[in-house]
């Protein structure tokens, strides 16, 4: 099961947080303590989470409703963003209006300046992945991390390099999941929020 963060402090103020570490926003705690209350009949056998702040304090309050204590781990961090971290989309046509117009084209992590690049991203990534999946060949394992990687994850399922597209949505405190059927790994659900929806 794919978690992906709750809405960081700059997730409200649209700034491009990549590797950098801003935390969860008040909305963002709202939205992981409703992730727990969602996953608290889940019976995980082993919690994972990006060490940066806005996937650990989710990690942390889905744990409290889970009892489960996530491991926190630099393999499933979002992608590096190189030079474009911190900043927002019109800084970032200021002042790298090539890249940006590449990227507008066709986004590719690529064509980010000083960026971790797409194939180091993926490689990062399914080596994290797999490691995880070697150590729990049964039963359900919660992962709390970032869009990037979430998207990396589906595309692997369905065959397709993740050069930086985005053909999936993957919302703030969203639930996407990869199920192994017969030896082979499905996307049964994507995107997830029915937990954010109607009253507290």
């Amino acid at each position: 099961m794919l978690v992906r963060h709750g809405q960081s402090t700059w997730n409200r103020e649209h700034r491009i947080q990549g590797q950098l570490d801003p935390p969860l926003s008040t909305d963002g705690r709202r939205q992981a303590e409703r992730l727990g209350r969602r996953l608290a009949s889940c019976s995980f056998v082993a919690a994972y989470s990006s060490d940066l702040k806005r996937a650990m304090e989710t990690a942390r309050l889905i744990g409290e409703a889970t009892d489960m204590s996530p491991v926190p781990t630099a393999g499933l961090r979002e992608v590096y963003l190189g030079r474009w971290e911190g900043l927002n989309v019109a800084e970032i046509e200021q002042r790298f209006p090539e890249a940006w117009m590449l990227w507008t084209k066709e986004p590719r992590w690529d064509v980010v300046p000083g960026g971790e690049g797409e194939k180091a991203f993926e490689t990062r990534v399914n080596a994290e992945l797999d490691s995880i999946l070697a150590r729990h060949e049964h039963g359900d394992v919660l992962i709390v991390t970032h869009g990037g990687v979430i998207q990396v994850a589906l595309h692997r399922v369905i065959g397709r390099a993740n050069h930086g597209l985005f053909p999936f949505r993957i919302d703030n405190a969203s639930i996407s999941t990869i199920e192994k059927r017969n030896g082979r790994f499905v996307v049964s659900g994507v995107n997830d929020t029915g937990h954010l929806e109607g009253p507290e």
